[in-house]
This record gives C-alpha cells, structure tokens and sequence, in this order.
C-alpha cells in the first residue's frame, strides 16, 4: 500500500531530503574523527596522556553535536541551547570537560548511536530512490543485461508498476525516515520530540512529572536502546543456533522482545502487550529443541523479559510490572500444563520445572529492584520539590523582611514629616491669634490635604509591612474623585468638573482616581494658575478620564517635578489592557487622556 503524494508532500520532501541525506556524511566524518581519538585517549589513559586527549576529544564532540543541532532547528524542532561547565582558567581548565555529562553525551551520540541510524534512515531513501528510478527506466536498460540475466518477456511492466508504487510512496517514507532521524536524535540533543508532551522547563517535579521527566530523560533513552541492542545482537545468532531456529523467526522473537522494553518507556500498554507475544513465539518456536537446551525460557528471552519489566516498574504504575510478571509466570504454567511428561526423557520434567522457578525468581527480583529504584526516584523528587519550597518560603520571608525595612524609612522619612504639616496645620489658629476667615481656611485644607495624603501614605506601608492583597487593602476609588477635587480647588485652582460615574470594578476606579491626581499635580505644578477641565464618562464599554488644563499664566513659576508620575499612570493604565494619550493643546495646555477597560481582567 502506498500514499499518492499531493504538492504539500512534494514540498515537504525536499525539506525532508534536507535533513536526510547531508546527514550521512556529516556523521561519518563526526565518527572518523572521533573514534581514533577515543582509541587513543583510552589506549594512553595509564599514562596519563590519554586524559589530556580527553577534553580534546569532548570539545570536538559538542561541536559535531552543535551542527547537528543546526540541522534540527532547519528543520523545525525545538532544541535548547545546552549548557555547558565552564572550562574554568589555567592549565587545568580544560580538565574540568571531562566532569560535563553534557558532554559525555554528544561523544555517546556522535561517536556510536548516531551512525547506525544514520546509516539506516539514508540507505533506505538512496535503495528506494534507485529502485523507483530502476523499475520506470527498465525497458532502456534491460536490453542491456546479459542474456542470463534478461527477464522473461512482460515483466518489464511488473518492473515498471513496481517502480511507478516506489516513485509515489517515496515522499512518505522519507517522511518516515527523517521521523524516525528525529525521535532518536532530538531528546539526545536537547529537543522536542514531535509529539511529546513535555516541550518547556519542567516544574519541581511531583509522582507523575517525575516519572515523565525520567522517560523524557536522555539518558533513560540511550541506556535502554542500547541495552536492547545487545540482546537483539546476542538473543537472534543463539535463538538460531543453540535452538536451531530459522534466522527468520529468531530475528523475529528477538526484535519482539527488544522492542518492548523501548515501547515500554512511553507507552506501557504496547511494551506489555509485544513482550508477551514475543515470550510466547520464542516459546513456540524453541519448543522442538526443548530436550537440548533451556526451555521454556531461554537465557535471551529471560533477559529481554527481565528490561521490560524493569522499564515498566520505574517509569510507570505498578499494576503494568505487576501485570507482566504475571503473564509471564501464567505463559510459564501453561508451557508447563500441555507438556507431556510421558514422551519427555526422565528428569527433562524437573529441568523444565527449575527453568519456570527461575523465571519467577529472576523477575520478581528484578521486580521488587524496579519499584525500589521508582520509589527512591519519587522521594528524591518530593525531596527535591521541598527543597524547592522551603528556598521560596526563605526568599519570600526575605522580601517581607525588606519590604518591612522600607516601611519603616518611609515612615521616618515621610510620614512622621506629613505628621508635623497636619498638625502645624491644624493648630495653626490656636497658636497664631488673629487670623482672618480665609487663612483659617487655609490652613484647615493644608491639614486635611496632609491628613489624606498620610491616610495613604499608611495604607502603603501596610501593604508593604504584609503579604495582604491589594483587594484587602482600603484604597481611593470614583467615589473619592468628588473630595480630590475639593481640596485641589482649596489649593487655589480654577477646576471645572463634568463627573459620571459608573460601577467599575475597584482596579479601574483606583486607576482612573490615580490618573486625575496625577494630572491635576502636573497642571498645579507646571501650570499654576491655569483652568483645569475634568471629565469622567464612559464610551464603548470603557471608563475615559480626561484632564485638561489652558496655558499658564507665568510659565516661569513652573515647578520641575520627576517626571515618574505621569509614567506611573501609564503603566497602571496599560497593565489593565487600556492606553493613556498626553500632549500639548492647540491652544498652548495640556491634556492628559485615558481610557480604561471596564471589564476586570483578573479573576476575582
């Protein structure tokens, strides 16, 4: 069966090819180079020359590593910049390499695992691009061939149909190979595998991201393909040897059984369900050699079941390892069950029986390792996320004991200042006899605008002397407009005010209070004397703030300020998705304008 290709694939393809082909020769070249070296370096490591060879060898690694990762991100994946030791100063800096497991694993990578793969993936495009060029060219180059090799008459157009199935398949299984190029090589590179769920900084981990940071794990990858490896390597020439299996089916059952411990770190289910028809075929096709050699679990098979019950037991739940062994023990039993003792030869019975209790012996040990180790890898990671906790709780008792030291400056600073104003203020007539009306007045807005700016000043400094929230905390609103603009006319300005005030929520009118008084201080402070225009409404779903104030008088008794204030605004403005205009007028004023979202972003 194969897929006909539309233009999206044939697109893709020459991106696929891109990430397919170059990448053969890259990684030959990657392990010429570095496999002599690591001769070497091992070979001259009693002399200790070897491990200055070392570093060598591990810096050449990581910049093969970093080509191959430029060819991921060409690609499309996700790959983090690694983060290597620091060499460090010195003669012994770069020493300090050899300590960089970062390192270690480009090496592992570069010199042993990528190879094969690459291998694999660009001989399967270069053999299915030959053949489809062969099977549609078969009618020009035939007549060429000796006559001992010359096909039958009409099989140039089965040559040529299988050609026409290859040409249309060949976007798809490029496809599949630069697949198959990725899943190996981005988690040992720092990508994402497509398709993973974990793409981003993993958090202080619990039961469950534990477990899926030790699958995503580099490391847990590698160990385990290479372990299946082996046994596929070993497990296939004694199934077919010692058993006298054809090598078609002992390549077979021992793929099976290698394959299930890699399906087993990501997908439980498929890891148990092919060790178990794996452990069943090889029972099946070793049984006529069962009076020879072990049976009914031999030695690779034992192993192979052994990973994958290891895999299962520390990366997953323990009813998926409890599950195994059991089938593994109940395919055990019923071996046992349709063995006829009476055709055996005398004690072939017993050896068969023993074979069974190691079985169940070998694994339950391996069973109880694995949750031992799962076990000790969730405590160290609630240990590890205590840690995490207990560094933030310091942190956040270190920020409340500065926020505290701050209060208390204010309050020294400012508040007992503003204390002395109010009360000078308000004393004033008591101790200054024979003041007139309007000074008496005076003075009694200089004391309640004091007495409301140290109100303020207070409810800051209990935010900062707790970890209360701000919604906890007292603060002015769009009710509280009305009295702002009654002491800042007590100061002497012309204010005009056209006030509609709706129901905002308490973010909104603390903000769009702020803005007024903000405005209101530029135009006294730099514009003394001016009228002041104040208007408050609504207009599409959005509070609009408008202070405007005409050219002042004597533009040279302006009183420079900081300019933090109106910046202030802003930022409280746009932290609620709204926006602040501030300009000259036409006319020669100012205007400052503000339109702030009614609707609360934040969740109350």
């Amino acid at each position: 069966m194969f897929l006909i290709p539309d233009r999206h694939a044939l697109r893709r393809l020459r991106h696929d090819l891109a990430l397919v082909i170059p990448g053969l020769p890259l990684t030959l070249f990657a392990a010429l180079s570095l496999l002599p070296l690591i001769v070497v370096s091992a070979a001259l490591s009693i002399a200790w020359v070897g491990v200055l060879l070392f570093p060598v060898t591990l810096a050449l690694a990581s910049a093969w590593a970093r080509l191959d990762r430029a060819r991921l991100r060409r690609w499309g994946i996700e790959v983090t910049t690694p983060s290597y030791r620091p060499r460090g100063r010195g003669a012994v800096g770069p020493l300090r390499l050899i300590t960089d497991p970062r390192r270690w694993l480009d090496l592992a990578f570069e010199a042993i695992i990528a190879l094969p793969v690459r291998l694999l993936t660009a001989g399967i495009t270069i053999a299915w691009l030959a053949g489809a060029v062969g099977g549609l060219s078969w009618w020009a180059w035939a007549p060429l061939l000796p006559p001992a090799l010359t096909p039958l008459p009409g099989q140039w157009a089965l040559a040529m149909v299988v050609g026409l199935m290859l040409a249309l398949s060949f976007p798809a299984m490029v496809r599949a190979l630069a697949l198959l190029d990725l899943v190996v090589t981005a988690p040992l590179l720092g990508g994402a595998v497509p398709g993973s769920s974990l793409r981003g900084t993993i958090p202080p981990p619990r039961s469950a991201e534990a477990d899926a940071r030790l699958r995503e794990s580099a490391w847990t990858r590698m160990t385990i393909a290479f372990l299946a490896f082996v046994l596929v390597v070993v497990g296939w020439p004694v199934t077919a040897a010692v058993y006298g299996v054809h090598p078609s089916p002992a390549m077979l059952v021992a793929l099976g059984g290698g394959a299930a411990a890699l399906l087993a770190v990501r997908w439980p289910w498929a890891g148990l369900s092919l060790d178990v028809v794996a452990v069943a075929a090889m029972m099946l096709v070793t049984l006529p050699a069962s009076s020879e050699a072990s049976w009914p679990w031999p030695v690779t098979a034992l192993l192979a079941h052994c990973l994958t019950l290891l895999v299962l037991a520390v990366l997953h739940r323990w009813y998926w390892t409890v599950s195994t062994w059991s089938a593994g023990a109940l395919l055990t039993l019923v071996a046992l069950l349709l063995t006829d003792a009476r055709v055996m030869p005398g004690g072939m019975l017993r050896e068969l029986m023993t074979n069974g209790v190691v079985l169940l012996a070998v694994s339950g040990g391996v069973l109880l390792l694995g949750i031992t180790v799962r076990q000790w890898v969730l405590v160290t990671g609630e240990v590890e996320r205590a840690q995490t906790l207990s560094a933030e709780e310091v942190r956040r008792r270190y920020e409340l004991q500065e926020r505290g030291r701050i209060a208390r400056e204010l309050h020294d600073v400012v508040a007992h200042s503003m204390s002395v104003i109010t009360v000078q203020a308000g004393t004033a007539k008591f101790r200054l006899p024979g003041l007139d009306a309007s000074t008496e007045q005076e003075f009694e807005d200089i004391a309640a605008s004091s007495r409301q700016a140290l109100g303020e000043m207070r409810s800051l400094l209990a935010i900062l002397r707790t970890d209360e929230d701000l919604a906890e905390v007292p603060m002015p609103g769009l009710p509280d407009l009305e009295e702002l603009l009654r002491t800042t006319r007590a100061a002497g300005a012309a204010i005009t005010a056209d006030l509609t005030l709706p129901e905002v929520p308490p973010t909104a009118g603390l903000t769009a209070y702020r803005v007024v008084q903000e405005a209101l201080s530029n135009a006294l402070r730099h514009a003394r004397g001016a009228a002041i225009d104040v208007r408050v409404g609504t207009a599409d779903g959005a509070l609009v703030v408008e202070v405007t104030n005409e050219l002042s008088e004597d533009p040279a008794e302006s009183i420079p300020g900081s300019g933090l204030g109106l910046a202030g605004a802003q930022e409280r403005v746009r932290a609620l998705g709204g926006d602040v205009e501030a300009g000259a007028t036409a006319e020669g004023g100012f205007r400052v304008t503000a339109r702030i979202p009614i609707a609360d972003p934040l969740p109350r």
